[in-house]
């Protein structure tokens, strides 16, 4: 074979290997329920719901999941409110319940008394969650103040 015949064999396979992903190409080889346009409707409508649209089935999800977790976060809150107004009523009632809850909450005592604080594993518990929840990181300059403040 000559050097012309070379070449212009292997254009014709560059040529070939480019014509077998036109379109036309492409239609021969489907199957032929997928040539079908009920089908190819489906698919794009099932595309369309599960990726394209605004109100997808994935955010969809995800939305309800926040919902509910929303839902727990409400009931919890609630419960809260409830035990809290409770405990304010009876701060309010009487002044035992008063000096009793801030002996038990402020570790408040007489001059003459000595406190002892008994804590089951619940309470300890409870106690760690509150202070999670009201614990606020100090900003970096306060804490850079403070140190110049020791030396």
């Amino acid at each position: 074979m000559t050097d012309q015949e070379n070449s212009g064999s292997g254009e014709n396979r560059k040529g070939d290997f480019w014509q077998r992903f036109t379109l036309a190409a492409i239609i021969e080889r489907m199957p032929a329920w997928m040539k079908n346009k009920y089908i190819l409707t489906l698919l794009v409508f099932i595309v369309w719901i599960f990726l394209l649209d605004p109100n997808n089935l994935i955010s969809r999800v995800r939305e309800i999941k926040n919902r509910n977790r929303l839902k727990q976060e409400k009931e919890y809150y609630m419960s809260r409110i409830e035990e809290d107004r409770s405990k304010l009523n009876e701060l309010r009632t009487s002044n035992e319940n008063l000096e009793k809850y801030a002996r038990e909450q402020y570790r408040m005592k007489r001059p003459d008394e000595d406190l002892f604080i008994i804590v089951t594993p619940e309470q300890e518990r409870k106690i760690r969650r509150e202070r999670k929840v009201s614990k606020t990181p100090k900003p970096a300059r306060r804490q850079a103040s403070e140190k110049s403040q020791k030396k």
